[in-house]
């Protein structure tokens, strides 16, 4: 078996990833994980499958005939990586232009490897400005500092909430 991953943008629509799951099926794969997300109309994610060799052309040719779907794909090694200390970082604040920068700059600067990163942007009617919300799943070295690197984040700006939690 190989472990493939599959890229896609396109137009959002319904039954994308119905039509990505029948392709999967189809050819004896095995869906293993998976995240897609709907941005600014378009549809946006990426699926890891295992699957026989024998069938990694075939699914990836079948995968890009979904109209009006850009895909891409990747063979990676089998064997999935497990991080064992992991933490959940909840960060809040006004929006602005950077934050996303300034936030990464800080696990760059603790050596962390972000095992996921989410973020959005929501209406805040009563502060009349959007509210930015992102939440990082990070990978951490035993005896890991929790408390400076939540004051290194809060320091960036006067106006970030975060809170850090244990992921295991």
């Amino acid at each position: 078996m190989q472990s493939l991953i599959i890229t896609v943008i396109g137009k959002d629509k319904p039954g994308i990833v119905d039509s990505i799951a029948k392709n999967v099926y189809q050819r004896n794969g095995n869906w293993l994980s998976s995240s897609f997300a709907h941005m600014a109309g378009m549809f946006t994610g990426f699926v890891e499958v295992q699957v026989s060799e024998e069938n990694v052309d075939e699914l990836v040719s079948s995968v890009s005939k979904i109209p009006e779907l850009d895909v891409h794909s990747i063979s990676v090694a089998s064997a999935p990586t497990e991080f064992a200390n992991t933490l959940t970082v909840d960060v809040m604040g006004n929006d602005k232009q950077g934050i996303v920068q300034e936030l990464t700059s800080v696990f760059n600067q603790f050596n962390l490897n972000i095992i996921s990163f989410e973020s959005r942007c929501e209406s805040a009617p009563a502060w009349g400005s959007l509210m930015f919300k992102a939440r990082a799943v990070i990978s951490v070295p035993d005896n890991f500092d929790e408390a400076a690197l939540q004051a290194a984040l809060e320091n960036r700006s006067n106006d970030l909430v975060v809170d850090i939690a244990n992921a295991n």
